[in-house]
């Protein structure tokens, strides 16, 4: 019997965030802004839909990681997405918080968010209780770095017996050669691939 990738489902929106999103951020992620009318879309079925939405923010510092290793920008000269640090960033005429998610995206009242301080969305997070207590089975996955936030969330969850299913025109990358190995990686051994109108579609015949 095959399963149902789609039972019981959540939605999951991975590192949204001004310092990524936002131009001119330290680790901005110019695609991530093309993936903002996909996941709205989402946002507003899964609501209209009354279906949990889950949202997950990295953040860093005061205190050294073994991540920072590979992310300069995560040092005191910066502060990337450092918790009450602000920035301004060109294309908004004001200060905002730094490792909050971005206006567009933003959570309403009663939605999740989570913090977590390295790349998969479980690791060290309240992220497994949430989704426990929400009895959920399914996880549609949208965001940014396709191959390193949401390819280890998606991996982390699938180990956790949860259906993974990554949204191919929700997630974003600054290298494209690695976002289409990543879909591909995660469709041949990890969970399902489809497109937003996909996973809407399916979700109404439920």
């Amino acid at each position: 019997m095959s399963v149902d990738r789609f039972e019981a489902p959540a939605l999951v929106v991975v590192d949204m965030q001004n310092d990524f999103v936002r131009e001119g951020a330290p680790m901005e992620v110019p695609d991530a802004r093309r993936t903002i009318p996909v996941i709205q879309a989402l946002l507003e079925f899964f609501r209209l839909t009354e279906r949990p939405v889950v949202y997950v923010r990295y953040v860093a510092g005061p205190r050294r990681t073994l991540i920072w290793e590979w992310s300069p920008q995560l040092e005191p000269d910066v502060k990337l997405c450092w918790i009450g640090h602000r920035r301004r960033y060109p294309d908004v005429d004001e200060e905002l918080l730094c490792y909050d998610i971005v206006e567009e995206l933003y959570p309403e009242p009663g939605e999740y968010v989570i913090d977590k301080y390295g790349y998969s969305s479980f690791h060290n997070s309240r992220l497994d209780s949430v989704l426990e207590a929400e009895h959920i089975k399914s996880l549609i996955v949208v965001g940014t770095v396709t191959q390193i936030c949401v390819e280890d969330t998606v991996r982390h969850g699938m180990h956790l017996g949860y259906r993974m299913n990554l949204v191919s025109d929700g997630v974003s990358s600054f290298d494209p050669v690695l976002h289409e190995a990543t879909l591909r990686n995660v469709r041949m051994k990890y969970g399902w691939v489809s497109t937003a109108a996909e996973v809407i579609e399916a979700l109404r015949k439920q």
